[in-house]
C-alpha cells in the first residue's frame, strides 16, 4: 500500500465498494496450546491444537460457500495450517505465503503471559495495552509498523483480486490493528474480541479500504 492509500471507516458516508471491490475475508488462525496458557505468540512457530484444527474445520465450512478464488496466509505453521483446511475445502489447489501478515515481532514478550510482560516492562505493556501508534515491543517491533504492513498486505491482495473474494488467515492483533486503522480506534479499545478461527470481512478497491463486519467471538488474548 502507498501513502495515498486510502482508509474507509465505517458509519460514515464515505463512498461504498463497488461491484469491482474483493471482498477480503480475514481469518484468525485457529487455537494453539500457547493461545490457551494466554502467552504471547509472536514469531514462536508453534503448531494447531486438536481444538486449533476443529477451529479450522468450522472457519472452512463458513467460508467455502462463499466462493473463494485465492487463500493467503503469513508464514507459520498455525496460519499456514488453518489456510490448507480453508483451501481444500473451496477447493483451492493451493494457498499463497504473504510476509506482511506475519505476527507482530514481541521480541522480549515471547512467550511470556501478560502479567509476565507487564512485570518485564510496565511502560511499556501499558502503551500496548492503550496506544497503539506509540507502542513499541521490548526488543520486538512498533505496532504502526505491524499495521502498515497489514494494511499494505491486504491492499496487495485485493489489488491482485479485483471482484473477487479471498480468504486471509493471519493472527489476532494484526487484524486488530487493521479494523483499529480503519476505525480510527486508538485506547483500550483497539483490543476489540476476535474469535479462533473467526473471520473479520473487508473490501478493498484501488486505494481505499472498507470494513464490512467485525469478527465473532469473545477472545481477547
Amino acid at each position: 500500500m502507498t501513502q495515498n492509500t486510502t482508509i474507509s471507516r465505517s458509519g460514515t458516508d464515505a463512498e461504498e465498494p463497488s461491484t469491482r471491490a474483493s471482498s477480503l475475508y480475514v481469518v484468525r488462525h485457529g487455537t494453539t496450546t500457547m493461545n490457551v496458557e494466554n502467552r504471547y505468540r509472536g514469531r514462536c512457530d508453534v503448531p494447531l491444537d486438536a481444538q486449533g484444527y476443529q477451529d479450522a474445520v468450522d472457519a472452512a465450512r463458513q467460508l467455502s460457500p462463499m466462493g473463494l478464488s485465492a487463500v493467503y496466509a503469513g508464514g507459520l505453521r498455525r496460519t499456514i495450517s488453518t489456510a490448507q483446511i480453508i483451501a481444500d475445502e473451496a477447493r483451492i489447489p493451493d494457498i499463497r505465503i504473504m510476509h506482511g501478515l506475519i505476527n507482530v515481532d514481541y521480541g522480549a514478550w515471547e512467550g511470556l503471559t501478560s502479567q509476565e510482560a507487564q512485570m518485564y516492562d510496565p511502560e511499556a505493556f501499558h502503551l500496548y495495552k492503550t496506544s497503539p501508534s506509540k507502542a513499541v515491543c521490548p526488543n520486538g517491533e512498533r505496532l504502526r509498523d505491524a499495521q502498515k504492513r497489514m494494511l499494505e498486505a491486504l491492499a496487495l491482495i485485493g489489488s491482485r483480486h479485483p471482484g473477487e473474494k479471498v480468504a486471509v488467515v493471519t493472527h489476532a492483533v494484526m487484524i486488530r490493528l487493521a479494523v483499529a486503522a480503519i476505525e480510527g480506534t486508538e485506547g483500550e479499545q483497539w483490543r476489540i474480541p476476535v474469535g479462533r478461527g473467526s473471520y473479520t470481512t473487508m473490501a478493498t478497491e484501488g486505494d481505499r479500504i472498507w470494513l464490512k463486519e467485525l469478527p465473532a467471538g469473545d477472545d481477547v488474548d
